[in-house]
């Protein structure tokens, strides 16, 4: 087992809100065992994916920025890479460009220290220590210092009516205290080509980009089609008044001065949100019609729901009822989750996590 941790005063993390120290698969054939690690040590979470081997081009290096975002997310103490050792993604250098980020690291195969059962217990040592040696510097609950990701899964009239105007009103008090927003769902840009140019201000070239047809919006047909029969006032709404700075490649985290920008993501919600958790979201609001209970494991997720049905169904689920809650109180409530108060996700145990594809893995 290789040690690499290179935190530095000059390569300081930008603070975080959990303190967690993230068990990381490098690929599919070791999540079982990253699983079984995080499960030991308290304080420690697992991010197990499908990916890593048999993927080419954009999707290979997408998941590797995206695992290496999940190693740096100011959420996270510490490290455990975990590899095989004969995939595409390898753990030592998944491991190294983590550390090349200041994060304290520690890397094994399972292939290199003897099969599954001795990686388990070297597993374990390495969270054990990981734990007791760092933790996560907290950046305190003000809307100022935080980066908020926004996702939303639906477009039926009691989210775009209620629901995504009270997080617009929200995402705006973010901006103004001088904090940061990403929002995932790329289907409503598309769907309204000539108002995504009116408000962005950014590089006009990655808004064309984004806008040009490669076939992303088949990823959420139902929330595609659904953009289309709105006004695009009100499917843009969910951002709130101001302008999209910056778009972000999936994986990738805008620029520290970019107060509102827009992921490169489809909005089916476990790959949104470690789309916006990857761009250096600390919590996730995530509007919800249908009442998704599950969150993610590196940051809380705040449900959101004006839907009357889904309200009744799975209220213990959601977080914030929009029918009863203004902006100000949405951001009390973020603010309290950002202090340490558990979200409901949280309270029962339940996270995925995806990483969007942009073609089929061989």
């Amino acid at each position: 087992m290789s040690t690499a941790d290179a935190r530095t005063a000059e390569n300081r993390r930008e603070p975080g809100i959990r303190d967690r120290v993230l068990i990381l698969p490098s690929v599919i054939c070791s999540h079982e065992v990253t699983e079984e690690i995080a499960d030991r040590v308290p304080g420690a979470v697992a991010t197990p994916h499908d990916h890593g081997c048999a993927q080419i081009g954009r999707d290979n290096d997408r998941t590797a920025r995206t695992l290496v975002a999940m190693g740096d997310h100011p959420n996270v103490a510490g490290c455990v890479v975990v590899g095989l050792g004969c995939e595409h993604v390898q753990s030592d250098a998944l491991a190294g460009r983590i550390a090349d980020r200041g994060v304290p690291v520690r890397e094994l195969s399972i292939q290199s220290v003897g099969g599954t059962d001795a990686c388990l217990e070297e597993g374990v040592a390495a969270a054990e220590e990981l734990r007791a040696d760092h933790a996560v510097e907290n950046g305190g609950p003000d809307l100022g210092d935080l980066t908020v990701g926004v996702v939303s899964t639906d477009l039926a009239e009691p989210t775009v009516g209620r629901a995504e105007p009270l997080v617009g009103e929200f995402v705006d008090r973010v901006r103004s205290a001088g904090g940061r927003v990403v929002v995932a769902g790329t289907e409503r840009v598309r769907a309204h080509p000539d108002a995504a140019r009116e408000r962005f201000v950014g590089d006009r070239e990655a808004i064309e980009e984004l806008l040009s047809d490669r076939g992303e919006p088949a990823r959420a047909p139902r929330v595609a089609r659904e953009a289309g029969e709105y006004a695009p006032a009100e499917v843009g709404r969910l951002w709130g008044e101001g302008r999209i700075e910056e778009v972000v490649a999936y994986g990738d985290r805008p620029a520290p001065d970019s107060g509102l920008a827009l992921v490169d993501s489809a909005s089916r919600f476990e790959e949104a949100a470690t789309g916006v958790v990857a761009a250096g979201a600390h919590i996730v609001v995530h509007v919800t019609g249908d009442g998704i209970p599950t969150g993610h494991p590196l940051a809380p997720v705040l449900k959101v729901s004006a839907t009357r049905a889904t309200l009744e169904a799975v209220g213990a689920d959601i977080d914030v009822d929009a029918r009863e809650t203004d902006a100000a109180g949405l951001a009390r409530r973020v603010r309290e989750t950002a202090a340490g108060e558990p979200c409901r996700a949280e309270r029962h145990g339940v996270t995925s996590f995806a990483i969007e594809r942009a073609g089929p893995s061989l």
